[in-house]
């Protein structure tokens, strides 16, 4: 006597039919980048709102001082027209590569990114939402800076609208410096100690007239994203602006922008998988 599974039956209710597929399971569709980055934008701007209002009032007031100090040693020309570019575009460095490098910095020590990884966005989402939220905060403190510079030198503000282009591009390349740096660094401390130095960087190299500076100290100044901006932003101050060399500037400063946050880009999903 032969023992038969009861699933081969042809009668049996657990017959199974050989020739069938599996199911597929149908997923989710994937989360693209634009809404993506728009949510991530949204969240950092109301989270980060109350917290960074005031340290973008220290921004601001730090570059007005700086120009008071330097009023008492630059009279106008050529030297005025750095010291007010390159005072609007420090409050940019503050707050897009100082304090993102202090946030990612912190955000990777915290496990943070860990909440991150979890949800179903790009990478790219979460260091531009980040970093054009952060840059977002500079437009009040840069706008106001410029025009005090302009009233207390005596500069035209006919061309202040430049700082439309001026403001996102360098605050593109310095965040992504900035964000790059806190995913980087290996602790926290670092991070910080990093976004201050490159704020240094920028207060030193930008504001100073460059005609002052030893070559080597040119040669550094180049190598600054904020550099091309502050250069773009100072030449529409002259009677004649030569908006090939502004656009020139400004299309370097964009270069520099995306190559940093593809850096940044890159150093966020190295960061996540450890």
């Amino acid at each position: 006597m032969s023992v038969v599974p009861a699933e081969v039956l042809p009668g049996s209710a657990l017959a199974v039919d050989e020739t069938a597929a599996p199911a597929a399971v149908e997923l989710g569709p994937r989360a693209r980048l634009w809404p993506s980055l728009c949510a991530v934008y949204r969240a950092q701007l109301s989270r980060a709102r109350v917290a960074r209002i005031p340290l973008l009032f220290v921004a601001t007031f730090q570059s007005i001082g700086i120009m008071i100090l330097m009023r008492g040693v630059v009279d106008g020309g050529a030297e005025a027209q750095a010291v007010v570019a390159g005072s609007s575009v420090l409050v940019v460095a503050f707050v897009a590569l100082n304090l993102l490098a202090q946030y990612f910095g912190q955000l990777r020590a915290s496990g943070g990114l860990d909440h991150y990884a979890t949800l179903p966005v790009p990478p790219a989402a979460v260091v531009l939402g980040a970093a054009g939220a952060y840059a977002s905060f500079t437009v009040p403190g840069t706008v106001v800076t410029a025009g005090f510079g302009c009233v207390l030198f005596g500069l035209p503000v006919a061309h202040l609208w430049v700082l439309v282009a001026v403001i996102p591009l360098a605050g593109a390349a310095l965040a992504g410096l900035g964000a790059a740096l806190g995913l980087l660094a290996p602790r926290p401390e670092l991070a910080t100690l990093l976004g201050q130095l490159g704020m240094s960087a920028a207060l030193l190299l930008g504001v100073l007239p460059a005609d002052r500076m030893p070559e080597v100290v040119r040669l550094a100044r180049d190598l600054l994203p904020s550099t091309y901006g502050v250069e773009a932003f100072a030449r529409t101050f002259g009677p004649h602006p030569d908006w090939a060399f502004v656009l020139g500037d400004l299309a370097v400063c964009g270069v520099v922008g995306v190559v940093s946050l593809a850096v940044a880009t890159w150093a966020y999903r190295r960061a996540a998988v450890r």
